[in-house]
C-alpha cells in the first residue's frame, strides 16, 4: 500500500483509509478498500476485492484487480475518470450529473460494467 501512517488501518482483509486521496496518491491493497473521504481526480485505488468510498469518487478505481468478477465499487458520489472491475474498463459517458444525491454501485453484468443507484433492500 502506498498511503501509510495513522490515516490507514488494516482490519482483516480490508484497508480503511481515513482521509481524502489527492492527485498523485495511490492505494493498492490485496483485499477490500474503504475510503472515509473523497478520491480526487488523479488519485488511484487498486483493490483485489471491493472498493467503498464514503465521499466523492472522482479518480481511477480498479476493483477485483486480480480477476475477481464479483467485485463491486460503491461510492456516495460516483464520478470517476475510469472504473475497472477485473479486466473490464469503462469511463463516464458525459451525461449531466444527477441533481439529487444518490449513492451508486458499479458491478459486472453480462460482461459489462453496470452502474446503478444503490438501494438498501428491506
Amino acid at each position: 500500500m502506498v498511503i501509510s501512517g495513522e490515516s490507514v488501518r488494516l482490519v482483516s482483509d480490508t484497508a480503511l483509509v481515513q482521509r481524502t486521496l489527492r492527485s498523485g496518491q495511490k492505494v493498492s491493497f490485496g483485499g477490500n478498500v474503504v475510503v472515509l473521504g473523497d478520491v480526487n481526480p488523479g488519485a488511484e485505488i487498486i483493490a483485489d476485492g471491493h472498493v467503498v468510498v464514503l465521499g466523492a469518487l472522482r479518480g481511477v478505481v480498479h476493483a477485483g484487480a486480480h480477476g475477481d468478477c464479483s467485485a463491486t465499487v460503491l461510492a456516495s458520489s460516483l464520478l470517476p475518470t475510469q472504473i475497472r472491475i477485473a479486466s473490464y474498463i469503462t469511463r463516464p459517458d458525459g451525461q449531466p450529473l444527477p441533481e439529487a444525491f444518490c449513492p451508486e454501485v458499479a458491478f459486472l453484468k453480462d460482461g459489462e460494467v453496470v452502474i446503478e443507484k444503490y438501494v438498501i433492500s428491506k
